[in-house]
């Protein structure tokens, strides 16, 4: 009959041990990173979507391009054309027409 030994157990019971504990603790370690990994995917797929819908409402509606002034009669003044060519530097300043149709409205005007 085989005794039982008490007391601390021997040096492979300790490593027995020793491994089912780093074992343990590996596979928490795992399970947490994995854990944490899914949850951040699932922040960051959430935020794109709300950023995509976000953009989607935020896109402004085209914008028609403003209609050239029309050509001055050959009798006008000076004046007249002062004028019309002040309000085309208003609208290409306030974004309203681009630096081609600003060129081409000029030109009508002054009669290029």
């Amino acid at each position: 009959m085989l005794r039982r030994r008490m007391g601390r157990p021997g040096l492979v019971g300790t490593m027995a041990r020793t491994a089912v504990v780093a074992g343990t603790a590996t596979a928490v370690a795992g399970n947490v990173q994995r854990r944490q990994q899914t949850r951040a995917d699932n922040k960051a797929a959430e935020e794109a979507e709300s950023f995509q819908q976000e953009q989607a409402y935020q896109e402004p509606a085209p914008v028609a391009p403003a209609a050239p002034a029309p050509s001055p009669p050959a009798e006008s003044s000076q004046d007249v054309m002062l004028e019309q060519l002040a309000k085309l530097g208003q609208l290409k300043q306030a974004g309203l027409i681009d630096d081609a149709e600003f060129s081409a409205a000029k030109a009508k005007v002054l009669g290029i």
